[in-house]
């Protein structure tokens, strides 16, 4: 199994996700948040912090970090477990300190996340769960009685995330 953290810099009503390189080998030319593997002997928040610092130049408010949930994909050892993170605060201007990973980095609205090729079907539900875009945010004439991707109730078509059988949220 791989453990991933991944980190979500909310600034603007907009969060920061890289773009991964057409030539990775794993999810090639997606937009994704920023993030990677966790180290033997690493908490996922330590790998957070070395994480957001390797990739962004930032130094995360470790204080600040609230963990989101976790994403799960595939099965054996191709099984994916992510760690969702959403960072309050953080020190030093985001740049793309990883070239060889990330061709791109840029902050993205809200409204933006559908018209993107995102690493996983669920990251705009995801980002949707941030508190900073609540329903509160989005237009009123999207409502709808529906499920969000957590199986609760929600009064906003735009909570709604897509689920897919090979990926679970928790």
């Amino acid at each position: 199994m791989h453990v991933v953290v991944t980190g979500a810099l909310v600034e603007n009503d907009a969060v920061l996700l890289v773009h991964r390189r057409p030539t990775k080998r794993a999810y090639p030319d997606v937009w994704d948040l920023p993030g990677g593997q966790v180290e033997a002997g690493e908490s996922e928040l330590q790998a957070l912090a070395r994480e957001m610092h390797e990739e962004l130049g930032v130094h995360i408010v470790a204080e600040s970090a609230s963990r989101l949930g976790v994403l799960h994909a595939g099965s054996g050892e191709a099984a994916l477990h992510v760690g969702v993170w959403q960072i309050g605060d953080w020190v030093g201007s985001p740049t793309n300190c990883a070239p060889d990973e990330h061709d791109d980095i840029a902050w993205v609205g809200i409204n933006e996340l559908d018209g993107l090729p995102l690493v996983h079907g669920v990251l705009a539900a995801m980002v949707h769960s941030l508190p900073e875009f609540e329903c509160a945010h989005r237009h009123s004439d999207t409502t709808d009685r529906n499920l969000d991707y957590r199986g609760t109730k929600t009064d906003c078509r735009a909570c709604a995330g897509t689920a897919s059988s090979s990926i679970r949220w928790d």
